[in-house]
């Protein structure tokens, strides 16, 4: 049985190689020719490098040294000057009657704002009479004191104390007096009624009462007013950009609601902390406002050191602006021309453009970037 079986197998194989379509003594060819052709080496290409027939169609220039102040371009907002930002108080509690000046309204120094009915005046006139009153007892006694002295009808001690009584009453009613002008009003003119008028000239920048509001003498200010012309603008500056900022520098202020409109300021504080999640640093500066400012708007700050920074300049046709980016042309071997990427800062005098990085001082340059950029496109 095992010989039929071996015999089977055999025949099986043989009859394999005799209908396959090369036979078996084909299989190694086949296997060769199935393999990948050889790899083939392809040199690289610089697609920023570019040939041209005739290199001296196209003159080179040399980029030069520049120097300038540091500067650095940050945004912030316009806010009031603290020191010049004073609420408007009212020592006398009471009920409002009415009000003069509201919210944004510029008010001058001396100017009424608030009438409040109030108690509280009321009780200090009736303080003021009840101290003149004794001190008018108090004076005639004094008087007739100094009289019975010189007659030996008292002592010099009984005198001593009506002296006393007389003085104490006079500081009575001065204290009371003081007290009704502390309140804002006048022993001249008894009255329920106080007046609140401005401290100083500025803008209400803030109101928290209306006609029949109540008014607390340690509550809410009703008003507060603010001299807006000289203001701060509070810029958020970088963690990595701080080093470069310092108290006294000057800074140019741009408004986005008046973008050709340049207005100097001063720095005046470096914040001593920053912010955990930006990673910014509050920057002081202090400007003088010519009536075009507003509290909350948007500025752009140009903030420039004292130490000069030293820069490459090029001819401003030098650069070439392609897809928001700036690029030069530098000469290479071969009659070729590479394209590079540089950064550009502020154009110059004489039609000179300042490039920030990407190239340096020396380095050649095509004069004329754009006929570079025509001829690589033909």
């Amino acid at each position: 049985m095992k010989t039929n079986v071996t015999t089977l197998g055999l025949l099986l194989a043989t009859m394999t190689c005799v209908f396959a379509p090369d036979g078996c003594s084909k299989s190694h060819a086949d296997a060769a020719a199935e393999a990948p052709p050889p790899a083939s080496v392809v040199p690289d290409f610089d697609v920023a490098a570019f040939k041209v027939d005739h290199p001296d169609q196209f003159p080179l220039v040399t980029a030069t040294r520049h120097s300038a102040p540091s500067k650095l371009v940050v945004t912030g907002s316009v806010s009031p000057d603290v020191a010049r930002t004073v609420p408007v108080i009212s020592l006398a509690s009471g009920r409002i009657i009415k009000v003069f000046a509201r919210l944004g309204d510029t008010v001058k120094k001396g100017q009424l704002l608030l009438r409040v009915r109030s108690d509280d005046i009321a009780n200090g006139f009736a303080n003021y009479q009840m101290a003149v009153a004794d001190e008018v007892l108090a004076k005639a006694q004094w008087e007739r004191a100094q009289d019975l002295h010189q007659h030996g009808a008292i002592a010099t001690s009984d005198l001593q104390i009506a002296k006393d009584t007389e003085d104490k009453a006079k500081v009575s009613v001065d204290t009371a007096e003081e007290h009704l002008k502390l309140l804002g009003s006048e022993t001249a003119h008894p009255s329920g009624m106080v007046d609140i008028y401005a401290p100083i000239s500025g803008v209400i920048t803030d109101q928290q009462v209306t006609t029949a509001a109540g008014v607390q003498s340690l509550g809410t200010n009703p008003f507060t007013i603010s001299d807006l012309s000289s203001v701060w603008i509070i810029c958020d500056v970088y963690e990595n950009d701080l080093a470069t900022v310092h108290i006294g520098d000057s800074a140019d202020i741009t408004l986005n609601a008046y973008p050709g409109k340049v207005l100097k300021g001063t720095i005046s504080n470096i914040g001593t902390s920053l912010d955990p999640s930006i990673r910014t640093g509050k920057v002081r500066i202090e400007v003088a406002n010519p009536g075009l400012m507003r509290l909350g708007m948007f500025v752009t700050a140009t903030l420039r050191g004292k130490t000069d920074q030293v820069e490459t300049a090029v001819p401003a046709s030098a650069v070439l602006h392609l897809h928001d980016r700036d690029y030069v042309y530098v000469p290479a071997p071969g009659n070729q021309f590479r394209r590079v990427e540089v950064t550009t800062g502020e154009t110059l005098a004489d039609n000179m453009q300042e490039v920030r990085t990407g190239l340096k001082q020396g380095q050649q340059v095509v004069s004329n970037a754009l006929a570079m950029q025509h001829t690589t496109e033909q």
